[in-house]
This record gives structure tokens, sequence and C-alpha cells, in this order.
């Protein structure tokens, strides 16, 4: 499985590119960073955002791609930017019929090193080990954008398990049955038998 992550964001969105599959060793296929000027107008940025992400789709043809859930911050501008930076990522993909799947930094975090709570460095230095890196991905955007693929891959099978019981339950006619009515009406008068 190939899958490329992607760390949102508008200055700098991390992009990296992971293949295997779990329980096997990883390989990294590529790693890197889309920069944007912070003082070009957002429609410029976005498209900026929007090529560079192509390139890598061009160059690398992953089967996935991962992108981080965007999450409430304290600063609007911000969270509005990577949730701007996400959805090109999403649209990207889409466009080329490639499956899109969304997970959350503390998803990453624990897939990736044991804990939801981990900081950068420990991600980094997670994402080295896994991936038998000589160092860490600079700057931590890139690193960040290669634990997704790593927390897509590791998750993928599970999730595409569970996926496949559900389509099953509801194909069965189970999903969306309800349950039958007892035989006493809930109105019935109380000690009275007919």
């Amino acid at each position: 499985m190939r899958v490329l992550g992607v760390d949102p964001g508008l200055t700098r969105c991390g992009v990296g590119v992971v293949e295997g599959v779990a329980g096997r060793p990883l390989t990294m296929v590529g790693v890197g960073v889309v920069r944007t000027p912070a003082d070009a107008d957002l429609g410029h940025r976005l498209v900026v955002v929007e090529q560079g992400i192509e390139r890598w789709l061009d160059e690398h043809r992953p089967e996935y791609v991962a992108v981080e859930r965007v999450f409430s911050q304290h600063n609007v501008r911000t969270v509005m930017g990577t949730a701007q930076a996400s959805a090109v990522a999403i649209l990207c993909a889409s466009r080329r019929g490639i499956p899109v799947a969304l997970h959350t930094p503390s998803e990453v975090k624990a897939a990736v090193t044991g804990s939801g709570r981990a900081d950068k460095a420990q991600v980094g230095a997670m994402v080295t080990r896994l991936l038998r890196l000589a160092a860490p991905p600079k700057p931590a955007d890139a690193a960040d954008a290669l634990a997704l693929a790593i927390c897509h891959i590791w998750r993928a099978p599970a999730q595409n398990r569970l996926q496949q019981a559900v389509a099953l339950h509801a194909s069965n006619g189970a999903g969306g049955r309800k349950a039958p009515r007892s035989s006493t009406s809930p109105h019935a008068p109380k000690g009275r038998t007919a």
C-alpha cells in the first residue's frame, strides 16, 4: 500500500509518501513541504498548495491519501488556513478517485508513539526509527505527514474489516429493521387481562 500523508497548512503543507503493509517494515518513498509566501493573497496561496499536491500525486501515484483532520484551536485564523489547505488536499485526491482518510492528531500520535499526547519531537523520533532514517525529517510538518501515512497503513486493515462488516450487516437487512413490538401495549391499563 502506498499512502501520501498530508499535514495541511497554508505556510507549510507537509507531504510524505510511505509504502508498506501493517506488520512489516515500512519504506519512505518521499518527503517534503509545499510552501507558500505568507504575504500573498489567499487565492494564490491555495493555488500553490494545489499545484504542489498535484505534483506529489503525479510523481508518487499513491493508492490512498491520509489528511490530518482539522480540529478546533484557539487561533481561529490558523485553523481556517489549515482547513482550507486540508480541503485542497481532499479535492486533489478526490478528483483523481483516490480514497481519502482523515485522522485526528491524537490518533496519529497514538499510532506512531503509543501516546495520543506525544509532542512533535517524539513523533519525529518515532518516524525516524520506524522508517529507518538517518535523521528526523525537517521541518516537523514533513515528519507529521509521514506519521499520517504510517498511521493510515497501520489502521486501514482494521477500518476496512469494520466497513465490510457494517456493509454485510446492512445488506442482510438487519441494519434498517426496527425491533418487533411487544404484544402488550404500553398504553394498556395495568393489572387487566383480556
